[in-house]
């Protein structure tokens, strides 16, 4: 998806809702430091890598929690069995609970 021309931008979505900037601050805790799991640009290709489907059907955050995701797994760093562990008890907990 790099290179193409896309349009005027969507700044509805500029950390609106609470888990934006949950996304934001991770994202700045995984890419902090020269010896960090991650770099800005990894995270940039990870994004540019989606599928063109995904690309357009994701929003901003969405974009950069599936590249963090497919990042750290390419590293080793979390497995998709953990991350799928993770998001069962999230799920589960927003149907007992409520989204937080």
């Amino acid at each position: 998806m790099g290179g193409l021309d896309a349009g005027p931008v969507d700044q509805q979505e500029a950390a609106d809702e609470p888990w934006h900037k949950r996304v934001k601050a991770v994202v700045q805790l995984l890419v902090r430091n020269p010896d960090s799991p991650m770099n800005v640009d990894e995270l940039r290709r990870g994004i540019e890598d989606l599928p063109p489907e995904d690309y357009d059907r994701l929003g901003y955050f969405e974009r950069w929690t599936r590249s963090m995701a497919a990042i750290l797994t390419e590293k080793g760093v979390i497995s998709e069995a953990e991350i799928d562990a993770k998001m069962a008890e999230i799920e589960q907990g927003w149907q007992r609970d409520g989204p937080s």
